[in-house]
């Protein structure tokens, strides 16, 4: 936010620090100055106001209230009190009527009516000082708006009172089909989530954003009504997006505005009105004003205070601060003072806020450092929480992304993947939460549904919970590859994972599902296979149906890992073992083996691990094959066979012998062939 340091200095009789001094003052105090420039005669200073203290701060009044309690200097407000003459003779309820269809829209409307304008250029002085915010002059009514939101924060819209149909100014939402077009010639399509001004025909502004100009002020322009009204911030905030449009007024509203500050903002504009363009103010304010905003009243405990803050400041100067920043001060004698806040500061509302205002105003660079008085003792290490965060890193480090879905299912989800023995929610949300999940698997789908045309390859995972019936739940820990087929890639990637973990006996068996099993509908058939560790499931690993692919409109192959998380937290271990590598060679022989295709996996590993006895180091699975030169209830099963010995280099003679030895145990079984 831009604001002019000519016009700060018109609040002060003493002199203000040099532009670059001040903006240290307030980097210091109150928020950090990004850039002091010069502007012709004048400095603008560009202040990183934070958006707790925009309902005050995005005006000069508020700066220059914040300079006066840092730097002790008298602040005059200057625009807060005028000397208003209002004509007799004209009221202004004769010339517009204010209707207001829902209160919690917009919080107060003040209006006024000048009359007999003559429109010109603005003074030099109040064109500079707009030039050095970075606004451009346009008239001096439409400029002196502008010039009173830069000082008190409040923005102020003028109309033409001639062109307001039967006299009525109406704040309601818009109709469908409704189009307004701008003061900057925009036309903009409204619906009924923007809030706009309308007289008795059509829309005339869009409501704390922008006026309409159909409305707008011009050199033919005789009488004026004022506008300053109070809106919601949710409303504003919800129209500017719906319309992407955002201005100075809009910002200012979205945050959040004193109510009381449209009438202080309005009397200004008037009396500017009145002495420079000349008009006469009709008698008497038109206010819509429901629920008057009143100050808060707030105790502070001086003994909590210097606790919390860690230093005893003196009361003299704790009060001197409070007083500074525009408070109020009761029971002054006591420890615990009464302290009203002014509505302009509403950021304001427990006694942690004004312990906080009393810190930064008196220097948090005062406040010395301490050893703490206790014994610090490191907490004690949670292992779950550990093993999550170190799973996703070595995910994330593997390329995958964590994506964060509901924890619920639709009677649809039940239906495609065939999920049984789901939890019913009593009140669900909607339809689409009717269900607890009991798998992870069906949101991981739909994540790739929705950005499948973004994407050539998706690499997704989530940690979460699911729940089983009756009442158990259990954390699982699922990755998605949406990309061609890549079962060996993510075995690749389980392992990798459960080896950081230090997780070892891994081996794989293919699944058998029963009609029973509630993962059946999900896994393509004979694509899919257990992950063991020690004999023990501890997850799946497979291709998805292309049934729920073909119903989710998915186009690639999708590859899945779905491992129970809390029996890998109980098998991970952080502990090294030191295994020494062996000085002596390896050697890698392939087999691949002829089996019946319900033959697992794991039967075929039994036998080759037994039969090579210590010299086999490791026996790796690298494929499956089920194709057109086999017989239709076969399968090849092809292994890597890795030989070592710890003393000695193995000889091909030693090496071959194990290897016969290995064929003739598995050709004992009459069902499986050796290919050669």
């Amino acid at each position: 936010m831009i604001f002019s340091y000519n016009w700060l200095q018109s609040f002060f009789k003493q002199k203000l620090p040099k532009p670059e001094k001040l903006a240290e003052i307030l980097t210091l105090h109150f928020a950090e100055v990004e850039e002091v420039k010069k502007v012709g005669k004048d400095f603008a200073i560009d202040i990183d106001v934070r958006p707790n203290r925009a309902g005050d701060c995005f005006s000069h009044w508020g700066i220059a209230r914040e300079i006066s309690a840092i730097t002790h200097l008298t602040f005059y407000p200057g625009g807060e009190k005028v000397k208003l003459i209002e004509d007799k003779k004209l009221k202004s309820g004769d010339f517009v009527s204010i209707g207001v269809k829902d209160k919690n829209t917009c919080l107060r409307y003040t209006a006024r009516v000048i009359l007999d304008v003559k429109i010109a250029p603005s003074p030099k002085r109040l064109q500079e000082r707009l030039i050095t915010c970075g606004l451009r002059p346009i008239n001096n009514v439409v400029d002196i708006t502008n010039y009173v939101m830069l000082n008190s924060g409040q923005p102020l819209h003028a109309f033409d009172g001639e062109k307001i149909e039967d006299k009525k100014i109406v704040v309601r939402f818009a109709k469908r089909g409704e189009e307004i077009i701008t003061l900057d010639d925009q036309r903009c399509q409204l619906d009924e989530n923007v809030l706009v001004i309308a007289d008795s025909r059509k829309p005339i502004g869009i409501a704390g954003i922008k006026g309409g100009k159909n409305s707008g002020i011009d050199e033919k322009t005789k009488i004026v009504v004022l506008e300053s009204a109070n809106f919601h911030p949710q409303v504003i905030r919800k129209g500017s997006r719906a319309l992407d449009l955002k201005t100075d007024a809009s910002l200012r509203f979205e945050h959040g505005i004193d109510p009381n500050l449209t009438e202080k903002a309005i009397n200004q504009a008037a009396y500017l009105i009145q002495e420079i363009a000349k008009g006469k103010v009709a008698k008497g304010i038109i206010d819509f004003y429901p629920k008057k905003v009143l100050p808060k009243i707030i105790k502070l405990d001086l003994d909590y205070l210097e606790r919390l803050l860690g230093v005893k400041i003196p009361e003299n100067e704790i009060k001197k601060i409070l007083e500074s920043l525009g408070l109020k001060i009761e029971n002054w004698k006591l420890k615990i003072l009464t302290v009203f806040i002014p509505t302009f500061r509403q950021d304001i509302s427990i006694p942690e806020d004004l312990i906080e205002e009393i810190g930064r105003i008196y220097g948090y660079q005062k406040i010395p450092s301490i050893s703490p008085l206790t014994l610090l003792k490191v907490p004690e290490k949670n292992l779950d929480l550990f093993w999550e965060d170190f799973s996703k890193d070595v995910l994330k480090e593997m390329g995958f992304t964590e994506v964060y879905n509901y924890c619920f299912f639709s009677e649809k989800d039940k239906e495609i993947f065939g999920q049984k023995n789901l939890i019913e929610l009593e009140n669900p949300l909607s339809q689409d939460y009717k269900y607890l999940r009991t798998s992870l698997i069906p949101n991981l789908l739909k994540n790739v549904q929705k950005n499948q045309k973004q994407f050539k390859e998706i690499r997704i995972f989530e940690l979460g919970r699911i729940f089983l019936a009756p009442k158990k739940e259990k954390r699982m820990l699922t990755g998605l590859i949406f990309s061609k087929e890549k079962f060996f890639e993510g075995k690749g990637i389980v392992e990798t994972l459960l080896n950081k973990m230090r997780i070892s006996n891994l081996w794989y068996d293919q699944y058998q599902p029963t009609p029973e099993d509630s993962e059946l509908k999900i896994w393509q058939k004979d694509k899919c296979a257990e992950i063991k560790v020690d004999g023990e499931e501890i997850g799946f690993l497979g291709e998805i149906s292309k049934d729920i692919l073909e119903n989710l409109k998915i186009e690639n192959d999708v590859l899945v890992f779905d491992l129970d998380f809390e029996k890998l937290a109980k098998l991970a271990c952080e502990e090294h073992e030191f295994r020494p590598i062996s000085p002596y060679p390896a050697a890698i022989r392939d087999i691949a083996v002829l089996v019946p295709r319900e033959t697992r996996v794991e039967e075929v590993l039994n036998v080759i691990e037994i039969a090579g006895g210590e010299l086999v180091r490791d026996v790796d699975l690298f494929d499956i094959y089920e194709g057109e030169a086999l017989p239709e209830d076969k399968k090849n099963l092809a292994f890597h066979i890795v030989f070592q010995a710890e003393d000695r280099t193995l000889s091909s003679k030693e090496i071959n012998e194990i290897q016969n030895k290995i064929i003739a145990a598995l050709e004992e079984n009459l069902d499986w062939q050796i290919r050669k």
